[in-house]
């Protein structure tokens, strides 16, 4: 059979198609019924291969993670972005913010590793966390209890001050009122009873895989001796300090940060 340019050209343009990463949204249902919406970006490689789940912040939602998509893909990971239950006003799993607690988003985390580890092109040994602020504090807390099931966590200015933050507003539990509000979000008491007795310090030690820390020296919500502390607490972890980065990074602390997160899980 002769292959005309014309043809060759058509199948070198159907090969590199088929090599391009896709992204396709993809509903997870927790153990509770509840459905977490979320996207997956694939990456352009055949067989099994490693998946990045990324954690927002609060009230943030799944648009935060696709910023990964490419580092990620790029390194042969699978990413899968998406929304908290009751984790922002604006999420399409559960908008309901009164229903928001800590507990419940590591509860979701969980049920999202069960989800892929289940996956036949999934390789179950190399399975990242990446969480931001709340989404850090909540990564942290379910690699703890998911231990060798996380071979990696990646932690952005995680907010382990939360439990300190609320407990200092409401040191009575009779202190506490059935709406709190904080940057025009509402939440319920079930937020706050749920953080009273955390201790992130005392439970987050007990993973211990290679654990990523970024954090910027200016944060003036989340204290960067938060994550000082939290690289003391874990027994195999690096500290990236990004000078005079914020809380929430403008587009060059966050391509130094993925850079940062790109080169630790080259290694």
């Amino acid at each position: 059979m002769k292959i005309t340019n014309t043809l060759l050209a058509l199948l070198c343009s159907a090969c590199l198609f088929a090599q391009e990463n896709t992204r396709n949204e993809l509903l997870i249902r927790q153990k509770n019924g509840t459905e977490i919406y979320g996207v997956l970006s694939n990456p352009a490689v055949s067989g099994r291969h490693g998946v990045a789940i990324i954690s927002h912040g609060f009230n943030g939602t799944h648009h935060f993670g696709e910023d990964y998509f490419k580092t990620l893909n790029d390194l042969g990971y699978a990413v899968y972005t998406f929304d908290f239950p009751c984790g922002s006003v604006n999420s399409r799993s559960d908008n309901n913010t009164m229903n928001m607690s800590i507990s419940d988003e590591k509860n979701a985390l969980k049920d999202i590793v069960a989800y892929f580890r289940k996956q036949k092109d999934v390789d179950r040994n190399n399975i990242v966390l990446i969480g931001e602020s709340q989404g850090g504090l909540v990564s942290a807390l379910a690699a703890a209890e998911l231990k060798n099931k996380v071979s990696d966590l990646v932690l952005i200015y995680p907010a382990l001050c939360i439990p300190d933050n609320w407990n200092s507003r409401y040191p009575n539990e009779e202190d506490i009122p059935e709406v709190s509000e904080i940057w025009g979000v509402k939440l319920g008491r079930k937020f706050m009873l749920d953080i009273r007795p955390m201790k992130p310090y005392e439970t987050i030690g007990d993973y211990k895989g290679r654990v990523l820390i970024i954090h910027g020296t200016d944060d003036m919500v989340v204290p960067i001796d938060y994550s000082k502390r939290a690289a003391a607490t874990y027994g195999n972890a690096t500290l990236k300090i990004i000078d005079k980065a914020g809380h929430g990074f403008k587009p060059e602390e966050r391509v130094l940060s993925n850079s940062y997160v790109k080169e630790f899980l080259s290694r």
